[in-house]
């Protein structure tokens, strides 16, 4: 299936402070990022690709259009999806994620925004967000091909034309000739051009044969 990219505005990050603000122990431990479409009609949405960095679970809040008289609502496509195995540790850390559409747990028509919520519950970490984020939809559909008739309905392969009376079978006098030459050949082989002499036994001549020649 093709895919088109979706043209997208990511906005800055939101964070959520964890822990006592006034002290070194608080820090950000949920972030928001809001990811519009200005420029593109409501679409359905086949995939979302990113690059992760320190996230260790992702939720995704997605904004549809219903119908003209009612306002668009907010619904929970994705919750609390991981990323990383072990907050503590640098498994998933930076590895590139593809979600799909079957991934989700609504229907994912007529997409107006899309909000991620991005949480690391380790403090190991000084900061974690996503990179190289880019949303999908559907291609057109490849249209239908046409062939021709004659591509479509192939003709029957014709019939050899039949033999003319009285003369032989090509096939066969084909065969005979090539029975003829094997023959010939095994002859030739077989046949030696070594000349025997008429008294010459073993590359000697025998005394008692030339006297009585």
């Amino acid at each position: 299936m093709s895919r088109v990219s979706v043209p997208c505005h990511v906005k800055g990050t939101v964070a959520l402070q964890v822990g006592d603000v006034r002290t070194s122990q608080g820090r950000p431990g949920v972030l928001v990022i809001d990811v519009t479409f200005p420029s593109v009609a409501p679409f359905e949405l086949q995939e979302i690709m990113f690059k992760n960095y320190y996230t260790a679970f992702l939720s995704i809040r997605v904004r549809q259009h219903t119908s003209t008289h009612t306002p668009p609502k907010w619904v929970t496509c994705l919750r609390d999806y991981c990323l990383m195995p072990d907050p503590h540790s640098e498994e998933g850390a930076q590895e590139y994620i593809s979600l799909f559409k079957h991934q989700m747990l609504c229907d994912m028509a007529r997409v107006l925004e899309l909000r991620l919520i991005l949480r690391q519950p380790s403090p190991l970490w000084v900061s974690f967000t996503v990179e190289e984020l880019q949303i999908y939809q559907q291609g057109p559909k490849s249209p239908s091909m046409t062939f021709p008739k004659w591509l479509s309905h192939p003709v029957p392969c014709e019939q050899p034309a039949p033999l003319i009376e009285g003369l032989p079978d090509p096939s066969r006098v084909s065969s005979e000739v090539q029975q003829m030459w094997a023959l010939t050949e095994m002859i030739r082989a077989s046949h030696t051009s070594t000349r025997i002499g008429r008294f010459d036994v073993d590359g000697c001549y025998d005394l008692n044969l030339l006297s009585y020649t």
